[in-house]
C-alpha cells in the first residue's frame, strides 16, 4: 500500500475555466482523489457545459464571470492559448484575494506577463505535458495527468506559498512537478512538441501533393505524423504564439537537415549520425499511465476512525467482490480516500452500492 508523500490541501471550491480535455481531466483528478468538494465549469459552451454535467465531470456550470467567482478558492484555466489573456482579464476583477490560479497552456511568458500586469499574485503558470488526439471532455480522464510532466513556471514575484501549494497539488493528482521560468519552457517547449507539429504538417503535405505518397505511407508514417491530427484551429493558435522560440527551433532543425543531406555521401558519418539517434530515441522516457483501467477503480471517501479500511474490505469480501489494488490517495484531518482496484468492471456498481449503504462516500474512477 501506497501514502502520499504530502498531505493533500482540499479545496472547497474550484472553478476550471474551460471544461475540454485538458480542463475535464483536472476535474476528473480532483474528484477521484477527493480533493475539492465542489467543482464549477466556467465554459462560453453550453453544449461543453450540459455534456460535463452529465458525465459527473462539474457539479455546476457557468457561461459567464461575475461575483460567483469570489467563492472558488482554485482557479485552472484551460482555454486555449489564444484566448488565455482575454480569460485573465475577465476573471481577475472577481478573483477572491486568497485564490490559487493556475493554467495549462502550452505558451508560458504571455499570460505569466498578463497576470502580473493585472496584480493578481497568487498565480502559478502551468503546462501539463500530456494530451490526446481526441480532444473535448467526453475523452478527458484522470489519468491522463498520471505520471506526466507538469512544467510550473513562477515568475519573480510568483509567492512562494502559491508555487508550494501548486507543486502539492500537482503530486496529488499524480503527475511530475518541473519548475522553471517561463522563457526557458517556451524555448524548450517549442523543439519538443511545437516543432513536431510543424514537421508533421510538412511530411503531411507532401503525401497530399502524391497520391502514389499515400499507399505507400504505413504504420511508421502514421506514428510519425500522429500530431498532425490534432483540432487545427488550436494548434495552429499553440504555435503562432509561441513563434519567436518556434523560429529558432525551425532554423536549428534546417541546420540538423543540411547535415544529414551532407552524409549522404559519408556512410560512416550518417551511421554514427543514426546511431546516437537511437540512443536518444531508446533513452527517452516512457510515461506509464495506471495500471489498471479507470473503469475498474473506486475511490472512496474514509473518516477517521479506526480500522476502516478492514471494514471496507470486509463488506466487499462478504459480497465475493475481489479487491485486486489499495492505494491511499489522500490523509486528512477528517478522514482521507483510497483507491481500490476491483477486478471486474461490473464489481464497481456493486461496491459501490454496498458501501454506500454502510454510509461511505463513494466515486466511480473518472
Amino acid at each position: 500500500m501506497s501514502s502520499p508523500v504530502l498531505s493533500p490541501e482540499t479545496f472547497e471550491t474550484v472553478v476550471v475555466a474551460g471544461v475540454g480535455l485538458i480542463g475535464g481531466s483536472v476535474a476528473l483528478g480532483l474528484r477521484e482523489r477527493m480533493l475539492s468538494r465542489h467543482i464549477i465549469g466556467l465554459d462560453a459552451s453550453a453544449g461543453a457545459l450540459e455534456e460535463a454535467l452529465a458525465l459527473g465531470v462539474i457539479d455546476e456550470a457557468r457561461t459567464a464571470p461575475g461575483e460567483w467567482l469570489r467563492s472558488a478558492d482554485l482557479v485552472v484555466l484551460a482555454v486555449p492559448v489564444k484566448v488565455l489573456t482575454s480569460l485573465a482579464r475577465s476573471l481577475a476583477p472577481y478573483l477572491a484575494p486568497g485564490a490559487l490560479i493556475t493554467d495549462v497552456g502550452s505558451v508560458k511568458t504571455g499570460i505569466a506577463a498578463e497576470f502580473e500586469a493585472l496584480g493578481v499574485r497568487a498565480f502559478v503558470p502551468g503546462h501539463p505535458m500530456t494530451g490526446s488526439e481526441r480532444g473535448g471532455v467526453a475523452n478527458a480522464s484522470a489519468g491522463l495527468l498520471e505520471n506526466a510532466v507538469w512544467v510550473l513556471t513562477p515568475t519573480e514575484r510568483t509567492p512562494l506559498t502559491a508555487l508550494s501549494r501548486m507543486r502539492r497539488l500537482v503530486e496529488q493528482l499524480g503527475a511530475a512537478p518541473v519548475v522553471m521560468p517561463p522563457d526557458a519552457h517556451d524555448k524548450l517547449v517549442a523543439t519538443v512538441s511545437h516543432l513536431p507539429y510543424l514537421a508533421s504538417l510538412a511530411l503531411t503535405h507532401m503525401v497530399a501533393r502524391d497520391e502514389r505518397l499515400s499507399l505507400l505511407a504505413a504504420g511508421g508514417f502514421r506514428d510519425l505524423t500522429r500530431v498532425a491530427s490534432g483540432d487545427p484551429r488550436m494548434s495552429r493558435d499553440m504555435v503562432v504564439e509561441n513563434k519567436v522560440a518556434l523560429r529558432e527551433a525551425l532554423h536549428s532543425f534546417s541546420r540538423q537537415l543540411a547535415h544529414l543531406a551532407d552524409t549522404l555521401d559519408d556512410p560512416e558519418e550518417l551511421l554514427l549520425a543514426a546511431s546516437e539517434g537511437k540512443r536518444t530515441r531508446d533513452n527517452l522516457p516512457v510515461v506509464k499511465r495506471s495500471l489498471l483501467p479507470p473503469k475498474y477503480d473506486l475511490v472512496v471517501a474514509v473518516p477517521d476512525k479506526p480500522n476502516q479500511i478492514g471494514a471496507i474490505t470486509r463488506i466487499l469480501g462478504e459480497a465475493s467482490i475481489n479487491i485486486k489494488d489499495i492505494e491511499v490517495l489522500a490523509i486528512r484531518e477528517h478522514g482521507g480516500a483510497i483507491r481500490l482496484g476491483l477486478e471486474e468492471a461490473g464489481d464497481v456498481d456493486r461496491a459501490a452500492a454496498l458501501l454506500r449503504q454502510e454510509g461511505y462516500a463513494t466515486r466511480n474512477r473518472g
